[in-house]
């Protein structure tokens, strides 16, 4: 399955998707600074000097200088962005418009005056567009990526600051850590290219001004947030821009509404999961795709949606023509509940049950309704829903492969939480029908 991209024939057009929106990150960002006063004195006294600020590419530099709009939009520039830095040097949107068209500004108005650019002449059909010919007798590409396997864990914060303050042999924390030895010995030997970390924000990236229910993360790097007592002592998080803006195209072309983020800060329940599978490290062995969903503020995405969205993305991953090797992580949960006379909730046979389903019948067990969730396994115990976005994402889901489960594991308690973990391999068959062309 190769996405469809047939808006790069329109002529004269260049269309802001997630690939230009990353090519183009920074340029955009700077033309954002130009919205507050000091900000624009400063560019306009110097130019090249405000301009070296920014880690802008020498030709995304040298557009803006020239004044040459259709190579700042060629290489990632949008024109709303590039509005605020024409509206700098005092240029009208006609102005602008008008230097892309090799029109002076009263030529470009007269036409307007006139009805505008006419369509006729300016279809696709209308050009002959040599690139387009050429890629089209190209070969298809004979490799693309793979998922090799899904982990669940839970991502509990009492976890994180037990490893970073070295109590891991303590009694209390020893069976906790003792039940991922052998998770970190897996990912030595099956370490992936990518991880897609699928995960929930605790009021740390995001407050009740933005509440999204999906998040792509599609920037090239994330920090470790400060959760009120200062971030984590682990690496940051470098992402894979060009994968996570693969993976928003083909996502929301299936229409999964999407919000797409170049630019958060990642707590424990993306750090801790690294940690448990991956150990102290300087610099975390692979790239890393966050995604975000709110299982904070109801309504939040129901089991169902999560499975869909899985299945969703094993297509988008397996559609990309590189070969990567990807992982999907699944976190949240178990059962807890940390509010109100209820907390400290646990449910040690409904957890279990959830893991059996979870491995032998994830479609069904993906029907369970909200209720049962805070009922069973407590208020929090909704976080349970992100691991079916991991699940949906294997190759036994459509019976186009097997799985392998690996490794389990469950103990009571981490904290106020039940903490459970497995890791299911996934073997396609060599012809998938996710994978076709």
């Amino acid at each position: 399955m190769s996405l469809d991209k047939t808006y790069r024939q329109v002529p004269g057009t260049t269309i802001f998707d997630a690939e230009q929106s990353a090519k183009g990150y920074h340029l955009n960002q700077f033309c954002m600074s130009l919205m507050t006063a000091t900000n624009r004195e400063r560019y306009l006294a110097d130019e090249r000097a405000y301009l070296d600020e920014w880690p802008l590419t020498e030709v995304q530099k040298q557009a803006l200088l020239d004044r040459d709009l259709n190579t700042a939009i060629e290489h990632g520039g949008n024109i709303y962005f590039l509005s605020k830095w024409g509206a700098t040097l005092g240029l009208s949107f006609q102005q602008m418009a008008g230097s892309m068209t090799g029109m002076s500004e009263a030529e470009y108005r007269d036409m307007m005056l006139h009805g505008g650019r006419a369509i006729e002449g300016n279809r696709i059909a209308d050009q002959v567009r040599e690139a387009h010919h050429a890629s089209a007798v190209l070969p298809a590409p004979t490799e693309h990526a793979h998922i090799s396997g899904a982990v669940f864990t839970s991502h509990v914060p009492a976890i994180g600051v037990a490893w970073d303050q070295h109590k891991t042999e303590e009694p209390y924390w020893k069976q906790v850590f003792d039940g991922y030895e052998y998770s970190k010995q897996w990912e030595r030997e099956n370490l992936p290219d990518v991880v897609f970390l699928v995960y929930n924000d605790h009021a740390t990236a995001f407050d009740q001004r933005v509440i999204p229910t999906f998040v792509l993360g599609t920037g090239a790097s994330y920090p470790a947030a400060d959760e009120g007592y200062g971030p984590r002592p682990v690496p940051g998080v470098e992402g894979d821009p060009e994968l996570a803006a693969h993976i928003a195209h083909s996502l929301i072309r299936e229409d999964f509404d999407l919000t797409l983020v170049n630019e958060m800060t990642v707590d424990h329940g993306l750090t801790v999961p690294l940690t448990l599978m991956f150990g102290d490290v300087e610099k975390w062995p692979c790239k890393v795709i966050p995604f975000h969903v709110n299982v904070v503020q109801y309504p939040v995405p129901s089991g169902a949606r999560c499975f869909a969205l899985g299945q969703a993305l094993r297509r988008a991953i397996e559609s990309y023509d590189r070969p990567v090797n990807v992982q999907v992580w699944g976190t949240g949960g178990m059962s807890h509940q940390l509010q109100g006379p209820r907390a400290g909730l646990i449910n040690r046979e409904w957890d279990n049950r959830f893991l059996d389903a979870l491995v032998d019948d994830p479609a069904t067990l993906s029907q369970v309704p909200h209720l049962e969730y805070v009922e069973e396994a407590g208020s929090e115990g909704i976080e349970l829903v992100m691991w079916f976005i991991a699940r949906g994402a294997l190759a036994d889901v459509d019976d186009s492969g097997t799985i392998e489960v690996k490794h389990r594991f469950y103990h009571v308690p981490a904290s106020n939480t039940a903490v459970g973990h497995l890791i299911l391999e996934n073997h396609p068959r060599a012809t998938s029908p996710a994978g076709k062309e």
